[in-house]
C-alpha cells in the first residue's frame, strides 16, 4: 500500500514554478475576489496567498460585503478583466444565493480564469484542446501521473458529478484512456460500481461515504472529500478501514488538498504566458 503524498508533490511543483518565476522581468498577478466572510472560503484564500507569496507572485485580495449586487460584482471583474498588470482572476465559491454562480464564473475573461470553470474552457477540455483546467481534477491527474500510474485500458469510477470536480474529472480520465463511469446521488446500488474500480474518485462531501466492503483489492483510490466531523477532517473514504485492501490511497488533509492549490500556481504561470503570447 502506498501513500499518493500531495503535499510532498505541491511542495516540488511550487519550488518549480519559483525558480521560473525568478527568471521572469513582469511577475504574474493573481486577484482573488471574495464576497462575505464563509470561514472554510477564508482558509482557502489564506492558502491561496501563502502560495502566491511562496511561489513569487503578486497578489491581490478583494473582499466584497455579502449584499454586493450582481451588477457590482460584475463591474468589480470586468475591471480586472481589463487590467494588463492582472493575469489570473478567482471568484472565490461559494457565493451568495441572490448571485448567479455560472453568470460569475463566465464573466471572468477566458485567459485569466485560473479555476478553469468558464463554459469555454469546460468546452476545451472536452474538445481536448489547450485551456485553463480546474484545478483540483488536474491536480489529481498530475498525482497520478507523478506515481507513474497508467490510466489507458483502466476502468476508472468518479463519484460525484460537480462541475467543480466530477464531471471535468471524468473528461480528463477518459481523455488520458481510462474507461470511465460516472456515479452520483442518483445512482442505485453505488457499490456495485466503486467494486469494478481499478481507479476510484470520490467526490461528495459525504465523510467517510466508502467503506472498505465498496472497494475493490489493489485499487487506487482517489479522496477529493474535505469533511469535518468531531473536530477533525476526514474524507469521502473510511479510509482507516480502506487502506490496506488498496494499491495507493490519498490521506485526507495531504493528499488532493495541497494538489488545488499547486495547480492554481501552474493555471497563473501558464495564463501569463497565454497573455504574453497575444
Amino acid at each position: 500500500m502506498n501513500i499518493l503524498d500531495g503535499k510532498k508533490l505541491k511542495s516540488e511543483i511550487l519550488d518549480n514554478l519559483k525558480n521560473e518565476v525568478g527568471t521572469l522581468s513582469l511577475k504574474p498577478k493573481m486577484v482573488v475576489i471574495q464576497v462575505g466572510d464563509d470561514e472554510a472560503s477564508n482558509v482557502y484564500i489564506r492558502q491561496k496567498a501563502k502560495m502566491a507569496e511562496y511561489v513569487g507572485y503578486s497578489y491581490q485580495h478583494i473582499k466584497l460585503a455579502e449584499n454586493i449586487t450582481e451588477d457590482e460584482l460584475l463591474r468589480v471583474i470586468n475591471e480586472f478583466n481589463n487590467d494588463k498588470s492582472v493575469h489570473g482572476i478567482l471568484v472565490q465559491m461559494p457565493l451568495p444565493s441572490h448571485i448567479n454562480t455560472s453568470k460569475i464564473q463566465n464573466a471572468v475573461a477566458v485567459n485569466k480564469d485560473i479555476d478553469g470553470l468558464s463554459d469555454e474552457n469546460a468546452g476545451r477540455l472536452f474538445h481536448v484542446k489547450d485551456g485553463l483546467y480546474p484545478c483540483t481534477p488536474l491536480g489529481v491527474i498530475e498525482l497520478l501521473e507523478a506515481y507513474n500510474i497508467s490510466l489507458e485500458g483502466k476502468h476508472a469510477v468518479v463519484v460525484g458529478r460537480s462541475n467543480l470536480v466530477g464531471k471535468p474529472m471524468s473528461v480528463m480520465l477518459t481523455n488520458m484512456g481510462a474507461t470511465v463511469t460516472l456515479c452520483h446521488s442518483k445512482t442505485k446500488d453505488l457499490a456495485k460500481y466503486t467494486k469494478e474500480a481499478d481507479i476510484l474518485v470520490v467526490c461528495v462531501g459525504k465523510p467517510r461515504l466508502i467503506t472498505e466492503d465498496m472497494v475493490k483489492e489493489g485499487a487506487v483510490v482517489i479522496d477529493v472529500g474535505i469533511n469535518r466531523l468531531d473536530d477533525k477532517l476526514v474524507g469521502d473514504i473510511d479510509y482507516a478501514n480502506v487502506y490496506n485492501k488498496c494499491a495507493y490511497i490519498t490521506p485526507v488533509p495531504g493528499g488532493v488538498g495541497p494538489m488545488t492549490v499547486a495547480m492554481l500556481g501552474k493555471n497563473l504561470l501558464k495564463a501569463y504566458k497565454i497573455q504574453k503570447e497575444k
